[in-house]
């Protein structure tokens, strides 16, 4: 079972930007009921695709800067980076077989 790692402010250039796989960033917060009902989606996505996707998320209450550089103002917002730029966005909450055919044509 693959597991979506935190991501911070901090670490975000070099966890998703430098990665060499794509790597999908779930951006929510502890508040949002949306969220919570995407979570299990992202965890399913993020096993279905162990070893071809990275899946991280971001507390947007902790961290400020990222979600603004990246124009996030509502969540739910799932971005897919690959080689350092937002190849895909779904802002949010969707069925799992409607992320999945936005992500898959950027996944190989």
């Amino acid at each position: 079972m693959a597991k979506p790692f935190e991501v911070t402010d901090e670490t975000f250039e070099e966890e998703v930007l430098q990665a060499t796989e794509p790597t999908l960033v779930d951006f929510w917060a502890e508040w949002c009921g949306p969220c919570r009902m995407v979570a299990p989606v992202v965890q399913e996505i993020a096993d279905d695709y162990d070893g071809r996707l990275r899946v991280a998320k971001m507390d947007v209450d902790s961290n400020r800067q990222t979600p603004g550089k990246y124009g996030i103002s509502g969540i739910p917002t799932l971005i897919l980076f690959k080689d350092g730029a937002e190849a895909a966005r779904i802002v949010g909450f969707r069925p799992k077989d409607a992320m999945v055919e936005e992500l898959d044509p950027h996944i190989d």
